[in-house]
């Protein structure tokens, strides 16, 4: 449990991962609580699929504590490998089954017995929509439906935890918006999802915190709305005003919590200090003031705008 009482489902404690004299992550602590999803994301080499690599059990931290639902995940693997459901970049399917045959395959290596694994394989095959595929052979599979189908595979022992690394890599927009859903839905049922991804308007969809990493060191993490209030601590405006441009810049320049105003052609652009309903108030003063208004929209940081303020620029 964290100090609000929120139960933790990753936590990560000053660890360090090396190989052969190089550091691939130096000091990192991390905690995630259950039901979030975490976007972990920096550039190549950053030391984003180490960090995955050992809370999957595959690795062992050069040291450090590092707990999976509140195991050690090197004193007690077993235990983390029953919450945890791990799907690699580019995992493959077998060409030569058909999907229920690979799915059932490995309902048969996580130990869910014969009479439950129908019952669970069509449970998976619907929860990622992939019912219609179920009598196709692997090698048949388009890229999209090849990641669905490795997802219901990570989801039959349903985990508690999900290590997704890059999982919409290579796949049509169409297939990042289903998996965006079904990433959703399954924080919605109360897993844990770290996943790490490229794809940064991706994961500003699906996740609710992220954490960017560079040379090996994690230079800011947490909810993604508390990451903009602390880069973006005013709120920037735009405002289109076709007929009367001047006047609405001389009007903002006087208003409470207008820090600057700035003018290009007939857009004006304000930065304001204040809360949702006091820019609501910005525009109600406006408009009252005899100012046409055919736009007005507040921009806020994207994930993308995070990373190049860090000085991530190079994106894996």
């Amino acid at each position: 449990m964290n100090p609000d009482g929120v139960r933790l489902m990753i936590q990560l404690n000053d660890m360090r991962v090396d190989y052969d004299g190089f550091t691939a992550v130096e000091g990192l602590t991390l905690h995630i609580p259950a039901g979030q999803v975490f976007g972990l994301i920096g550039p190549n080499g950053a030391g984003k699929t180490s960090t995955i690599r050992v809370l999957a059990t595959l690795q062992e931290p050069t040291y450090g504590e590092v707990y999976v639902g509140g195991y050690d995940v090197a004193e007690a693997p077993d235990q983390v490998h029953r919450l945890l459901g791990f799907m690699p970049d580019l995992a493959p399917v077998y060409d030569d089954l058909k999907v229920w045959e690979f799915l059932d395959l490995f309902a048969s290596a996580y130990f869910i017995h014969r009479r439950d694994r129908r019952r669970r394989v069509d449970e998976v095959l619907d929860m990622v929509d992939l019912q219609s595929k179920r009598d196709v052979k692997g090698g048949t599979l388009s890229r999209g439906m090849t990641q669905r189908c490795v997802l219901a595979k990570t989801l039959l022992h349903e985990p508690k935890v999900l290590l997704l690394d890059e999982p919409a890599s290579g796949v049509d927009p169409i297939a990042r918006i289903e998996f965006r859903r079904i990433v959703r839905r399954l924080a919605a049922e109360g897993r844990t999802v770290l996943v790490s991804s490229h794809i940064l308007t991706e994961l500003s969809d699906m996740c609710d915190a992220i954490g960017v990493m560079q040379k090996g060191e994690m230079i800011e993490h947490g909810r993604i709305d508390d990451i903009v209030a602390k880069m973006q601590p005013k709120r920037l405006v735009e405002i289109d005003c076709p007929n009367a441009a001047d006047t609405a810049e001389q009007v903002l320049a006087t208003r409470p919590g207008v820090v600057s105003v700035s003018r290009e052609a007939k857009t004006v652009t304000v930065e304001f200090d204040g809360d949702p309903v006091e820019l609501a108030g910005l525009l109600t003063y406006l408009v009252g003031s005899g100012v046409a208004v055919t736009r007005f929209v507040e921009h806020k940081m994207s994930v993308e705008d995070i990373m190049l303020q860090l000085g991530a620029k190079e994106v894996s």
